[in-house]
């Protein structure tokens, strides 16, 4: 089948739609199997509502679960740009350090160079 005939077919569903459902299944009203069937969804687009819904995007308040999980996804994201960053000024540094030594010139920075290795500074 071509992709914009699959695309014809993929149906659109309100936020207040997906909280209702979302909040039938979170009360215990209704199994997920059951909502399923009587909505005509598929479980993985149930789950998928219900991990935004803990995240608060269905215009509702972020269950403490989801804020917490924003909060290390945030962090994880920022420990992968420092460690992009301090990996960039590492090579920076031994770069200017074995320029300096090519030139011939003694600095203080050539004593730091046997301090630095791939793991960090020693």
């Amino acid at each position: 089948m071509r992709k914009d005939l699959a695309m014809r077919n993929q149906r659109s569903f309100s936020l207040e739609f997906k909280r209702r459902v979302v909040e039938e299944l979170m009360s215990g009203e209704s199994r997920p199997a059951q909502l399923c069937r009587r909505y005509n969804i598929t479980s993985s687009v149930l789950y998928h509502w219900k991990k935004q819904y803990s995240r608060g995007k269905f215009n509702n308040e972020p269950t403490e679960e989801g804020a917490l999980r924003d909060r290390i996804e945030k962090l994880e994201r920022l420990v992968g740009k420092l460690t992009l960053e301090n990996e960039f000024l590492k090579k920076g540094l031994q770069h200017s350090i074995s320029q300096s030594q090519r030139n011939g010139k003694s600095s203080s920075l050539s004593n730091t160079s046997s301090g630095i290795s791939a793991g960090g500074v020693d």
